[in-house]
């Protein structure tokens, strides 16, 4: 049999002044994060008497599930869930076309003024978004979109598309153009190398686009508060700011809906916060 070489046992860590308190700022930091959370999940759960004064912060005494009944019920969340998640995902569809479609047309293909044009979309990152709610409630009234899912999806998309431009330039950028040579040699066109080149290369790219643009339209308040008006096309924000009464409130569920509304963001977070990351490490680096 052949013995094992023998291994020195490693040698035990220096607990430092510095690795301590390195540690508890992080414990400190993950502490602060995770409250909010915590404080709206046990909110949920309450009655007025434990919200204001008997049992702020605490865990509840009395666990109050008819909060998320009444929040689905009489707050009709299901119907302000699903305008959302149609807002969210088309949002999402249109920018990505655009920003992806753009990027290439202006990084891959040589025609005159695309710096320009790439200056012009830019010029979107500077804009606030406060300054062009009176345009845009006048333009949308003017061409009849006014509470319709449009008038929410077209403003979105607009504003998601110069950072998804951005983040797009990047990726594309670590693209080498042999490969359009090669694919051009092969007898590919123009919407050739895009498809079957470009396009499956920029996945890292896509997944950070979706997601951003999921975060920016999903949670957005202004917009939906103005643009829309009939119930029935509420989203998720303007919903749960509803749920409030004119003399007196139950606050319970109120933090249930924003329980229920909290959820795709967390759920984003959980499943593709690595995803994020590396999407972000990868453009990056220049290969």
């Amino acid at each position: 049999m052949k013995q094992k070489a023998y291994r020195a046992p490693d040698a035990p860590r220096k607990v430092t002044a510095s690795s301590v308190a390195g540690a508890v700022i992080m414990i400190l930091w993950t502490i602060i994060s995770i409250f909010p959370v915590y404080w709206m999940l046990t909110f949920s759960l309450k009655n007025n008497q434990e919200i204001f004064g008997e049992n702020v912060i605490g865990v509840p005494r009395y666990w109050v599930w008819e909060n998320y009944t009444r929040a689905m019920n009489t707050g009709n969340m299901p119907r302000y869930f699903i305008n959302s998640v149609i807002v969210a995902v088309s949002t999402i569809l249109i920018t990505l076309l655009a920003a992806v479609m753009a990027t290439y047309a202006m990084t891959r293909l040589h025609w005159k003024g695309r710096k320009t044009m790439n200056k012009f979309f830019m010029l979107g990152l500077t804009i606030p978004i406060h300054a062009s709610i009176v345009p845009l409630y006048t333009t949308l009234s003017r061409m009849k979109m006014l509470n319709s899912y449009w008038a929410l999806i077209i403003p979105y998309s607009a504003f998601s598309l110069a950072m998804a431009i951005l983040i797009c330039t990047g990726f594309m950028g670590d693209i080498p153009y042999d490969l359009d040579e090669a694919a051009f040699i092969d007898g590919c066109g123009v919407w050739g190398i895009f498809f079957r080149v470009i396009a499956p290369l920029m996945t890292p790219a896509v997944a950070t686009v979706g997601i951003y643009t999921f975060l920016q339209c999903w949670n957005e308040l202004m917009f939906a508060n103005v643009f829309i008006s009939k119930d029935a096309l509420k989203t998720l924000p303007v919903g749960i700011q509803s749920l409030s009464g004119q003399y007196t409130t139950e606050w319970g569920p109120i933090g249930a809906a924003l329980s229920i509304a909290t959820i795709p963001t967390l759920l984003v977070y959980v499943f593709l916060s690595k995803r994020i990351q590396d999407s972000f490490i990868a453009g990056a680096v220049k290969g």
